[in-house]
């Protein structure tokens, strides 16, 4: 709820029920708005309690139809009229009636006509609605705006008794469809006397090609149902038949209609209901190609890993096999790469992101490497990764790798080996609005060995560890890599930007 309209229910009596009914009201009134072709505005008064006489009111919500031009450019939430200032306003809330009939006002260029609905709430008038329209556009209205005018009075004659909108309603989801997606009329024994052009057009891509007004709409549904797609408990005729709200699809195999059916009552009686139908064919056979595409990816994603593990196997085998301790030791690094590479798909696969908590990689990465050591390893590690891209999580994966294992194989002392990888992060000023910020990364992988040698030139050295590294460093990541000698210790610094 808005800081205005916790302002506004500041100054009034309402209970905490009657701000609940007030919501759902506002959650559902877009169909009363399209329904009249109008703004409309909720008012509350304002008092200390039901049994003082109202200062004013306040509106606390104020709506716009879909299906037509909108009277008032500014919103008018927060706005406060002492009483006196309109009469209409004040005889809803003080009498309990719905007021229509006033002479239409000049406001600006337009000529507009005001009327007002209360809101009964447990015996009592909670609020009023005011509805303003272009007094103008009404003087010829079709055959379709006749229709919606009748329906929204005998819907605004449900407000003021307290029985809309109705409870346990159903239909409060944002794409629940509405009065310019189709709309069909029905008289108590469920026969159509008005279905809007959109209506139609969705009945007949069902396969209906007959008339729609005249005919039962349960009927109609009924013929038009596969024998496979008919209901297990009840019938269309039952399910359409307008005696309670209700929301279902229907598809059988030509199209797809979100059809919502709202009954409209008068005292005690049924006298009608309406049905909004939207044609979503086209928007569920989207969501069916998407779940398949979903269903296929996580199957490739399966089979990309099976592949992986199935590759580092073979090496695996094949190492065992060979008897040059050189040729054994290319394929045992080849199998440690292949792994590397797997874990990295897998946390991606297993996320169904675009991005990857390199932190989970990373521990990953560093339990498998140790695995491979025959000696104790102390491991710190200082620092976060955070979220990283997965075209910046493959490479890095490798090159980490690398430097992990270049110092577990070379850099480490023969006792009380400790390995360090620190990592800074540095955020970078973005030089327009809304573009997203990088962030500076610098990582230093550093050992207690005896250091590099003398005269050792990383870039020229024919270690292919490093040639990876140099390569994924420079072309994947876009960074730069560097070797140092610093007293006993091997620091491998990474610098790149993600």
């Amino acid at each position: 709820m808005s800081s205005r309209i916790e302002l506004a229910y500041s100054h009034t009596a309402l209970t905490d029920a009657d701000k609940d009914r007030l919501s759902v009201l506002i959650t559902e009134w877009q169909l009363l708005a399209d329904l009249s072709f109008a703004d409309l505005v909720l008012w509350v008064p304002r008092r200390q309690d039901y049994q003082s006489w109202p200062e004013g009111h306040v509106a606390i919500a104020h709506i716009r139809p879909t299906t037509a031009s909108t009277v008032f450019t500014q919103d008018l939430i927060g706005l406060e009229i002492p009483w006196g200032k309109n009469a209409r306003i004040d005889q809803s809330l003080s009498q309990g009636e719905i007021v229509r009939d006033a002479e239409p006002e000049q406001v600006g260029e337009l000529l507009i006509k005001e009327e007002t609905v209360p809101v009964f709430f447990e015996d009592r008038v909670i609020a009023v609605i005011s509805r303003h329209r272009d007094a103008i556009s009404m003087r010829s209205p079709s055959k379709l705006e006749l229709n919606y005018r009748e329906i929204a009075h005998k819907i605004y004659r449900m407000v003021a008794e307290g029985t809309f909108p109705i409870q346990n309603s159903i239909y409060q989801a944002e794409a629940a469809p509405r009065v310019g997606d189709g709309l069909i009329r029905l008289n108590a024994q469920g026969i159509t006397i008005y279905a809007s052009p959109n209506a139609r057009s969705a009945v007949s891509r069902l396969g209906w090609e007959k008339e729609v007004e005249g005919n039962s709409l349960g009927t109609i549904f009924d013929s038009l149902a596969r024998p496979q797609d008919h209901p297990t408990e009840e019938n269309w005729s039952t399910i359409l038949s307008g005696r309670n709200l209700r929301r279902v699809d229907f598809d059988n195999g030509n199209g797809i209609v979100d059809l919502l059916v709202i009954p409209l009552i008068e005292g005690q009686e049924r006298i009608g209901s309406i049905v909004l139908v939207h044609d979503v064919t086209e928007l569920r056979r989207r969501d069916r190609d998407l779940v398949t595409k979903d269903a296929t990816i996580r199957e490739i994603h399966h089979r990309v890993k099976n592949n992986l593990q199935t590759v580092s196997a073979l090496l695996r085998l094949q190492s065992r096999r060979v008897e040059d301790p050189t040729a054994s030791a290319a394929l045992a690094e080849a199998v440690r790469r292949v792994a590397s590479i797997a874990i990295v798909h897998e946390t991606l696969s297993a996320s169904d992101a675009e991005s990857v908590l390199f932190d989970e990689v990373y521990e990953r990465i560093v339990h498998n490497a140790i695995e491979l050591s025959t000696r104790p390893i102390t491991l710190r590690k200082v620092g976060e990764f955070g979220v990283l891209d997965s075209q910046i999580a493959t490479p890095l994966s490798l090159v980490i790798t690398e430097l992990i294992h270049n110092a577990l194989e070379h850099g480490l002392a023969e006792t009380g080996d400790e390995l360090v990888i620190d990592i800074e992060q540095q955020e970078l000023a973005s030089g327009n609005v809304g573009e997203e910020k990088k962030i500076a990364y610098e990582i230093l992988i550093s050992d207690n060995g005896s250091g590099l040698p003398e005269g050792f030139d990383w870039q020229t050295s024919s270690n292919l560890g490093l040639q990876i590294v140099r390569t994924l460093t420079e072309n994947e990541l876009k960074g730069s890599i560097s070797l140092k000698r610093k007293g006993n210790q091997t620091v491998a610094q990474l610098n790149f930007v993600a």
